[in-house]
């Protein structure tokens, strides 16, 4: 099972994704060094993103970051850690580098292009309001990117080694089995699901002495309905009644998945032939991206170049402003997925008061974003300092979900060879992981807990000690 001598001077600190879904972060310290996974951004409720504010100690003395994949709740936090002093390679696959890059960019351009809006017109109770980052951090990120393959055992340095392995998801998204002395820590990431039509299904690597997964959708389980057949309805009733459907979807994985489903359905004659926008210069490079890696789809290499074709790409401002002066009935697919950020809300300023139009979300929606608010019910939404009515339809999608249901996540853990010591149930909401929680050790009999931010475990043979958060400053990375 692993080095007991090891295994006593190896702690991990849950520094994010405890008791949310936001802000992907575990410090995994040695003896001989230290190295983040995933190195994620807060997101949705104010309170958790003023988390994104507090300074991280020692960022110079993580040896390495290892990246699961390249949404920037796992990895939109790199240009910060930089901005504070590290220096050390960050590993993760070829196509997660590649999206990362994107991703990184796009956030560090919207940091700076929120804080000048907000400084122009008043919105910030911040004088001047600061960007987290910039563009000169996310390049100094992306310069430490390191593309490695899936399953190939790569030294990380401090005596720990890694492999990438499938998980869905995502493009490029990864498993992560830590290995150091015999022992192993291996981390789910963000787990797909294994009949996504677009991506390959999660696997894993073998048994691990501690787990850490995921549980996003810890309490829910997808509806059998077939994603297309409610597509097709909500197109072709909005479409009916003059209207547009406005679908936010994330610009990396989200919108290439809403893309080949609008795709298939107009092959098949099941929804009108009206235009399809991709509103989005993010999600357009990462099609372009997409198709320099064939190996990260399931989809055969004619089908990815038809979809990559499918929709119009809207190249500029004043391209997309024209778009919602359009009077026929059309598609509009635009980041950010949960309304957070980027042109959609350009878009819900125009669209959302109108009943014709439908608002479809695709994808989960973390409390306290727009998008969560939305699908909530919520009759308006503050945009750019100001409040936007919400009279158009809201629908949801959650079969379109990316991420696995419980029953998913327990038939991924139940095809490990054997019960890890513990398992740590991260990235989710209090519910869901609870919910998840009470699954492994009722149908597994699996020792599990659910962490505290800022939860510093000791990795020893013993027990694992109950929560006990530390200070700030131990927690973030000063060695105790």
């Amino acid at each position: 099972m692993g080095n007991p001598g090891w295994e006593r001077n190896v702690d991990i600190t849950f520094l994010g994704a405890a008791g949310t879904v936001t802000g992907s972060k575990y410090l995994v310290r040695a003896e001989r060094g230290s190295l983040l996974v995933d190195c994620g951004l807060f997101q949705g409720l104010k309170q958790l993103r003023l988390r994104n504010r507090e300074p991280f100690p020692d960022a110079a003395g993580i040896g390495a970051v290892v990246l699961t994949h390249a949404h920037l709740d796992h990895s939109g936090y790199l240009p910060a850690l930089v901005r504070q002093g590290f220096r050390g390679p960050v590993f993760c696959t070829p196509a997660t580098a590649e999206l990362a890059a994107v991703l990184l960019r796009d956030s560090a351009h919207l940091q700076e292009e929120d804080a000048d809006f907000a400084n122009r017109h008043g919105h910030s109770k911040h004088h001047p309001a600061l960007p987290l980052y910039g563009a000169l951090d996310a390049e100094r990120a992306i310069e430490l990117l390191r593309p490695v393959p899936m399953k190939v055992e790569t030294d990380a340095g401090g005596g720990v080694s890694f492999r990438f392995v499938p998980a869905g998801h995502l493009p490029g998204a990864a498993s992560v089995w830590l290995r150091a002395d015999g022992a192993t820590l291996a981390f789910s990431g963000d787990l797909g699901r294994a009949a996504d039509p677009t991506l390959p299904p999660p696997e894993s690597d073998g048994p691990a002495d501690w787990l850490v997964v995921e549980s996003t959708y810890g309490d829910r389980l997808h509806p059998a309905a077939d994603p297309e057949d409610e597509l097709a309805e909500v197109v072709q009733r909005t479409a009916s009644r003059g209207g547009v459907v406005l679908i936010p979807a994330f610009a990396v994985g989200r919108a290439h998945a809403v893309l080949y489903h609008l795709y298939r359905l107009r092959q098949a004659g099941r929804i009108p032939d009206i235009p399809v926008y991709l509103d989005s210069p993010m999600a357009a490079e990462a099609m372009r991206v997409l198709a320099r890696h064939p190996e990260s789809l399931r989809l055969p290499a004619p089908e990815a170049r038809a979809v990559s074709g499918f929709a119009r790409i809207v190249a500029s401002v004043e391209e997309s402003k024209r778009v919602d002066r359009m009077r026929v009935p059309r598609i509009v697919v635009s980041a950010s997925g949960m309304a957070t950020g980027g042109r959609v809300l350009h878009h819900l300023k125009v669209l959302a008061p109108e009943p014709a139009n439908t608002v479809l979300f695709s994808g989960y929606q973390a409390v306290g974003t727009r998008g969560a608010q939305m699908v909530a019910g919520a009759r308006e939404i503050k945009v750019h300092g100001g409040y936007v009515p919400v009279r158009a339809e809201v629908r949801t999608i959650d079969s379109l979900s990316a991420h696995a249901d419980w029953r998913e996540i327990m038939a991924w853990l139940s095809a490990l060879p054997s019960p890890p010591r513990h398992t740590f149930i991260t990235h989710g909401e209090p519910a869901a992981a609870d919910h998840l929680r009470l699954k492994i050790e009722e149908q597994l009999g699996w020792s599990c807990s659910v962490p505290e931010h800022r939860q510093r475990v000791p990795l020893s043979p013993a027990r694992v000690p109950p929560p006990s958060p530390e200070p700030a400053t131990a927690a973030a990375g000063v060695p105790a």
